[in-house]
């Protein structure tokens, strides 16, 4: 028996409905961006406490970024499971979150390389000229927000999630400036850029899950 040709208008209807299938099965919980946003906003009030007190802490409160790189690869493993149609860029979606974590441990551990080679160069140069020069977590700051924009716009372009696109924006203009700001005023506008960009629209994301979950039960 010959098996019956599909017609063009045949075609694309079955493309849609798997299209569509793929959309309803998406999966986002929202809590890695919940995750990150927590993680960067309170590393950044802590760093900004430090400055403006004076006080230092027995570790680099920044690991605390690295360390969230291991929840982010169990979030990412348990979404995955729960996906019943699986996207060409979910897995890229998973290797960007996880290179930023990355990204953002090696900035603070080059710049803390460089802060203990240049920070007593800096104020010598403050004592012997009178004029204040800014510390390498000024410029730190600057780069790290930079970084913070990619992995959010991208998310948020792919997902045309655009509340997420427009913090990823805010991290880049707060990255410039950032360049003319104190140093502990970059921190709370990091900590802001980190709240707006991730943990709002993670917040928002989880509720929809819940609420999408809940009436599917």
């Amino acid at each position: 028996m010959q098996e019956k040709e599909l017609t063009e208008k045949e075609s694309l209807f079955i493309i849609q409905q798997m299209i569509s299938r793929a959309k309803n099965d998406f999966v986002d919980t929202g809590i890695g961006p919940i995750l990150w946003g927590t993680v960067i906003t309170f590393c950044s009030l802590v760093q900004a406490a430090q400055i403006h007190y004076q006080f230092n802490l027995p570790f680099d409160i920044w690991f605390l970024a690295l360390l969230a790189i291991l929840p982010q690869i169990y979030i990412s493993i348990r979404e995955k499971r729960e996906r019943k149609a699986k996207g060409w860029d979910d897995d890229v979606m998973s290797y960007v979150w996880i290179c930023f974590g990355v990204g953002v441990f090696l900035i603070n551990f080059i710049n803390n390389v460089q802060a203990r080679e240049l920070n007593h160069v800096l104020r010598e140069y403050t004592k012997l000229t009178g004029n204040p020069v800014s510390s390498i977590w000024s410029y730190a700051t600057c780069y790290l927000l930079f970084v913070f924009g990619f992995p959010t716009i991208i998310t948020g372009a792919s997902r045309k999630f655009k509340i997420m696109t427009f913090g990823g924006i805010f991290c880049w203009a707060s990255a410039i400036a950032a360049a003319f700001l104190p140093t502990k005023i970059d921190f709370l506008l990091m900590a802001l850029s980190a709240t707006l960009a991730w943990l709002i629209p993670g917040i928002i994301l989880e509720r929809k899950y819940r609420a999408q979950k809940n009436a599917n039960v």
